[in-house]
């Protein structure tokens, strides 16, 4: 019998406790990178209600969206429908991340707050991930470098709470957690990002974030 700490449950719990978890919008630091990337095959992991995945769409790239979350999934799918995204142009998948793997190469494979309260092997997981990267490819991966302020005293169930459990790294900490060769990845960015974001009680708020490319 699956429980909370099931990572299936609790992220679907997440879903369907509320009508939308995410804004919608892009990521910034995706808009940003990714702008200037040439436009190819993309693949983005926990992709959530699909905000990244319908902009790199919108821009040009084929792109494989996959979340453990069907919820999720099904809202990005009516996001994209809505938004006039042609079928072949994007293509959602719920699935567990731990267990999927993708059967063709990508020239980019992006993973922006792909972090959990529940146990989630991440740092395998993009290692997978960027073995399915091809030559000349990128890999970016975006984290929250620190808990939001608003984190501090919420559940896993409530506003973005669950940090607490999270683990977060400096952007040359998560460098070193993903163990790529030295002689086939080269560092592009390797920084802290600050943006400003609204919190659940609709006070503005400075966060950091680990970015790597």
């Amino acid at each position: 019998e699956p429980t909370q700490d099931d990572p299936t449950t609790f992220w679907e719990h997440r879903y369907a406790e509320s009508k939308q978890v995410w804004s919608g919008r892009v990521n910034q630091v995706m808009a940003e990178v990714a702008g200037g990337l040439t436009a190819g095959r993309a693949l983005d992991l926990g992709c959530g209600e699909g905000g990244d995945s319908l902009w790199l769409a919108q821009h040009g790239w084929d792109v494989t969206g996959v979340d453990i979350s069907t919820t999720a999934i099904d809202r990005a799918r009516t996001a994209a429908a809505a938004a006039g995204i042609a079928a072949e142009r994007l293509h959602l998948v719920a699935a567990d991340l731990g267990t999927w793997h993708p059967e063709t190469p990508f020239d980019l494979v992006s993973a922006c707050f792909l972090q959990s309260p529940v146990t989630l092997d991440r740092s395998q997981i993009l290692r997978s991930a960027a073995g399915n990267i091809a030559a000349g490819g990128h890999l970016l991966v975006v984290s929250h470098a620190a808990a939001p302020p608003w984190a501090s005293g919420l559940s896993g169930h409530e506003g973005h709470g669950g940090h607490e459990h999270a683990t977060f790294l400096t952007p040359q900490e998560e460098v070193a957690a993903l163990g790529l060769p030295e002689a086939d990845w080269e560092p592009v960015i390797v920084e802290t990002r600050r943006r400003t974001a609204t919190g659940p009680d609709g006070n503005p708020a400075v966060l950091d974030d680990a970015v790597v490319l």
